[in-house]
């Protein structure tokens, strides 16, 4: 069944954006992930065509697009392979910092460009002692006349490599008490002085995505890249985290429907005693046990991205679509791995990537643990 949401134009979009992909994504992604990165030339190619950030307003360059045009996208990202993740954290995540908080200034100066993917985002939140304690930051950037000096150290940043443009959560005033008040975004382009990444870093999996270490010593950063207000760039964050995690459970849900497609398809083919594997009662019942908890969690995904696409408050949905489907995208990895028995640990063998690519979900965009902690304080408990 179609989500509501969906319309005809939707449809044509996916049809194409699944075009482009099998021409300029599928056939090259076994290299990317070989060599640790998804080239420059793709980004621009997706820009040119009209995919990154087409949300983005009309007067800087973007389709003024509804976010079901965003889920089309990473769904079709996601069945590529999870390594394209990084694209979604620039489109949806990254992105939607400097549209809603930036000066009219700072928008002509970096959404075209963000658009076009001459400009390639990151979002720089966790440090080597801070990760899901967001107030528990150390980086600093302390006002010196027309300029912000940064010093810190960011750890586990997507797009760390590529990134020309890294908005930064950091402590403008460090002494504040609250400590979460003192908490601001900085944006800071890729040639700062006294900015410099580190090693890309290697994973268990998403191999093509470069994730980075970002070093800031004595970084001189203008004092008009601050984004929004000096003090808010926590409420920022509470704001903007719920998209954030909306599409990381939209890449679970996608990842889950191909894994389950990819075993059925083994299964059915694969004999064993004489007959198909499918054919066994106890590999029908497991494919049914995914199969239903795959369906529950399209649906309950689905009716959470009609609200947000209504703008409204689903902060505890989130949450839980956040925390359910990405424990439910692992134990189909699982399964699957265990029905394509010895050949689903072998790397030519698409269901290996998969079980490698998606423990990270429940990590990253906060961690499940935050997401119960979110639910509970919302279910009004105390």
């Amino acid at each position: 069944m179609t989500a509501a949401y969906l319309r005809e134009e939707h449809h044509m979009f996916r049809y194409a954006f699944r075009k482009f992909l099998e021409k300029e994504a599928y056939p090259y992604f076994s290299q990317w992930e070989k060599q640790g990165i998804i080239p420059r030339a793709f980004w621009t190619k997706m820009g040119e065509n009209g995919f990154l950030c087409p949300w983005v307003d009309e007067t800087y360059g973007g389709l003024n697009a509804d976010f079901a045009y965003s889920v089309v996208i990473n769904e079709e990202l996601e069945k590529v392979g999870s390594s394209m993740v990084g694209i979604g954290l620039h489109n949806d995540i990254a992105v939607p910092y400097i549209a809603a908080y930036g000066t009219e200034e700072q928008k002509q100066k970096w959404l075209p460009k963000c658009v076009s993917g001459e400009i390639i985002t990151a979002i720089a939140m966790t440090e080597p002692g801070a990760g899901s304690d967001l107030a528990g930051i150390s980086t600093t950037a302390i006002r010196d006349g027309n300029f912000y000096i940064v010093n810190g150290q960011k750890t586990f940043i997507t797009n760390g490599i590529h990134a020309d443009v890294v908005i930064v959560v950091c402590k403008t005033n460090p002494n504040a008490k609250p400590a979460h008040q003192g908490i601001s975004l900085l944006v800071i382009e890729r040639d700062t002085p006294g900015f410099t990444r580190g090693r890309k870093l290697e994973k268990v999996g998403l191999h093509a995505q470069d994730t980075a270490e970002l070093f800031f010593t004595d970084a001189k950063v203008p004092a008009e890249n601050l984004l929004g207000e000096e003090g808010k760039g926590f409420y920022y964050l509470m704001e903007k985290l719920q998209q954030e995690r909306l599409v990381v459970a939209i890449a679970a849900q996608t990842a889950a429907e191909v894994m389950f497609d990819l075993t059925k398809r083994y299964v059915k083919q694969r004999t064993a005693f004489g007959q198909r594997i499918s054919e066994f009662q106890t590999v029908q019942f497991r494919l049914a046990e995914m199969a239903t908890e795959i369906a529950l969690g399209r649906t309950f995904l689905d009716d959470v991205i009609e609200q947000h696409i209504l703008g409204r408050d689903v902060v505890t949905k989130v949450s839980m679509a956040k925390w359910w489907i990405t424990e439910m995208a692992k134990r189909v990895a699982a399964e699957s791995m265990q029905l394509h028995g010895g050949y689903g640990y072998m790397e030519e063998y698409e269901i290996a990537r998969r079980y490698r690519d998606i423990p990270v979900s429940a990590i990253y965009a906060g961690t499940n643990e935050i997401m119960k902690m979110i639910i509970a304080k919302n279910l009004d408990l105390v």
